[in-house]
């Protein structure tokens, strides 16, 4: 289960900053989900639970890197034309035993064939010339080139892969590369999601006049599945205080985090921030940010309890800052790299200083080929949907010109 100091948790009307909240939440969290062992082919996106060691090295013996010749470096004698000529001895292809190089001769190589014992040097078969039952080789060519070394890459016994790290494709290749074939992880943190509000429903329900589909739970859970979470669904929950009281009550007895959105500002119906505190304790409810100001972040039971706004483009953004890198330390996982890029502003923005603000942008490149940043065209959702990323403007800033740089944040880093 999830662990959750008290220090974070005391109550607090402050307005914190985006960076202020991370650190009382990395101070607060700690992980203590259990482990298991996973087939390789069912690790991608699960959290290693132990460092990965090298059962052997990598490559597990010298082999060669391209097609060509294997030789001794040392019977590179040259003549004078600047090329040597050493006669032909032997053929070996990837997955043959490996020859023994007699001394002044080449012998034919392919790429991933054991070096014979004794050479040293591949020359590319390109730069070659052959004469019969032996070649022309440049004496130019350096000793040791194309010559893969056992080990090179990995070393027997050293740390291929850290504890904590999230497993991506790549990894996976290092893992069988490496002949590792079942993987220690981490359980999956269980987080329980809802949607509140009477005015909304789930897309294919009749719709009243004022009703609206609920956007954010689909996209919530498609952001935490893709982050490896196990999830479950608990549909919408109405305004109603006991009615929300007691489905949360009854979701922290088996969730590590609790997310639900809307019902968290200071309207007469947003019950969410005011349930958590009576049933729980409530950390923080107001971020400097824009689009996003309203985040509940608290405990109900052992269950980390975060609550978003209920506009779409707020969830998506306070879930890629608050809930991400929560999520991450449930995990066990490390810390999350900073995703940001800096690029080239393609447009003018003006705001007030005290707020970090998001903005949908587009990447495209301009007339000398730089990337560069413009404003994502449509309202909030086509505008999102359209967006490559978020552009972060911090609380300092309070105007950017085009040309400036401004720091974005792509989409398929914050996933």
């Amino acid at each position: 289960m999830t662990r959750l100091s008290d220090d974070c948790f005391a109550g607090d009307d402050a307005v914190l900053r985006l960076d202020e909240a991370a650190a009382r939440l990395a101070g607060s969290l700690t992980a203590r989900v259990g482990t298991g062992t996973v087939p390789l082919a069912e690790a991608d996106g699960r959290v290693l639970a132990a460092d990965i060691h090298a059962p052997l090295p990598l490559p597990p013996f010298d082999n060669a890197a391209v097609d060509g010749y294997a030789f001794r470096h040392a019977d590179l004698a040259g003549g004078a034309d600047g090329t040597a000529r050493l006669p032909l001895r032997g053929r070996i292809l990837a997955g043959s035993a490996e020859a023994e190089t007699v001394a002044g001769t080449a012998c034919r190589i392919f790429t991933g064939a054991p070096m014979p014992a004794g050479a040293d040097t591949v020359a590319m078969q390109e730069d070659v010339r052959r004469e019969g039952d032996a070649v022309l080789i440049p004496a130019r060519i350096a000793r040791g080139a194309n010559w893969r070394r056992a080990g090179e890459d990995v070393a027997l016994g050293a740390r291929a892969l850290p504890a904590g790290r999230r497993l991506a494709p790549e990894d996976l290749a290092l893992l069988a590369a490496l002949g590792v074939a079942a993987v220690p992880v981490r359980e999956r943190p269980r987080i329980a999601v809802f949607s509140t509000g009477d005015e909304v429903g789930d897309p294919g329900d009749a719709r009243g006049p004022a009703g609206i589909y609920d956007a954010n739970r689909p996209m919530l859970l498609a952001l935490l599945r893709r982050l490896g979470a196990a999830v479950t669904d608990l549909g919408i929950l109405r305004d109603d205080p006991a009615l929300l009281r007691g489905r949360l009550r009854a979701a922290a007895d088996g969730a590590d985090l609790i997310l639900t959105s809307g019902g968290v500002s200071v309207g007469e119906a947003d019950h969410v921030r005011h349930v958590v505190s009576e049933a729980g304790s409530l950390g923080f409810w107001r971020l400097a940010i824009k689009p996003g100001k309203p985040v509940t972040v608290g405990r109900l039971g052992e269950a980390a309890f975060v609550g978003l706004p209920g506009n779409p483009v707020a969830a998506y953004v306070t879930f890629a800052f608050v809930v991400r890198p929560l999520l991450a330390r449930l995990s066990g996982a490390e810390d999350l790299p900073l995703s940001g890029i800096p690029v080239r502003a393609a447009f003018a923005h003006a705001k007030k200083p005290g707020r970090r603000e998001f903005l949908r942008v587009r990447l495209r490149r301009d007339a000398q080929g730089r990337v560069e940043a413009a404003r994502a065209p449509g309202g909030a959702l086509s505008g999102l949907a359209g967006s490559d990323g978020l552009a972060d403007l911090a609380e300092e800033v309070t105007h950017l010109e085009p040309g400036e740089t401004v720091v974005v944040h792509p989409h398929a880093l914050l996933r």
